[in-house]
């Protein structure tokens, strides 16, 4: 009797050991791999790090650089992967707790994020500068869209990259909202700038809405006031930038 139990006992401490120094490189199998693209593991699975990590955002990949995580033992038992992370890449910094449901599927709290404006090259044929910053209490995304959030969108510094060279325009925020299931809103405001802005944006499942007034007390540059003729309808007071589509 005393044997087997040594036996069931050792075979225990076997497996807790075995368990606790898992490699950091068994992330992956929990990481839809399609999606995340993670390289130079260090580390455990439950505390570790990778020197290079790259995450789809639609028609391209977002670079995160090197990124530390922990990982609460406990989530795995319910397949629903509950982790702490931070990355850092140059001036670009991303801080948030996330638990992940499947591949289009998780929940994120106390999301901190900085982030270069050129990223919005992917979704507008211009080139934009400045420095975006992102700050969510809670976001849930489902099926690749978001379900439920609160938090804003600063863009910081933004100018725009003319022919002639970088215009100054400003600093301006979108405050978002959305209920659970509900539709996403958002109010655009001006922080700053010779160039103000002033709307609404939102998205409803995969449709989205955009109507934005852009103004300014002074005469706006010909060369912005050409390039904003593409996509906006002057009026009194300045251009307004009407979209709808889907997704």
């Amino acid at each position: 009797m005393l044997p087997r139990m040594y036996g069931l006992i050792l075979a225990l401490l076997l497996l807790v050991a075995l368990v606790v120094t898992a490699p950091a490189r068994l992330l992956a199998l929990v990481l839809p791999a399609d999606r995340v693209v993670m390289q130079g593991f260090n580390g455990t699975l439950w505390r570790g790090s990778a020197s290079r990590t790259l995450v789809e955002i639609g028609p391209g990949y977002l670079q995160l650089g090197s990124v530390d995580w922990s990982l609460a033992p406990l989530s795995l038992l319910t397949f629903r992967p509950r982790l702490d992370l931070s990355s850092e890449w140059g001036r670009q910094r991303l801080e948030a707790s996330l638990v992940l449901r499947g591949d289009a599927d998780f929940s994120a709290h106390d999301v901190s994020a900085n982030l270069p404006a050129e990223l919005v090259r992917h979704y507008l044929p211009v080139v934009l500068k400045g420095e975006l910053s992102l700050q969510f209490s809670h976001l849930q995304v489902r099926d690749g869209l978001p379900y439920e959030a609160l938090g804003r969108i600063v863009w910081q510094n933004a100018a725009w990259l003319s022919p002639s060279g970088v215009r100054p325009l400003g600093s301006y925020a979108v405050e978002l909202e959305q209920a659970t299931g509900g539709d996403l809103d958002g109010q655009v405001v001006t922080l700053a700038g010779p160039v103000e802005a002033s709307g609404s944006v939102q998205l409803s499942g995969t449709d989205y809405r955009i109507d934005v007034l852009l103004g300014s007390d002074e005469p706006l540059d010909k060369q912005l006031s050409q390039a904003l003729s593409l996509v906006a309808v002057q009026e009194a007071g300045g251009y307004r930038v009407a979209l709808q589509g889907s997704l």
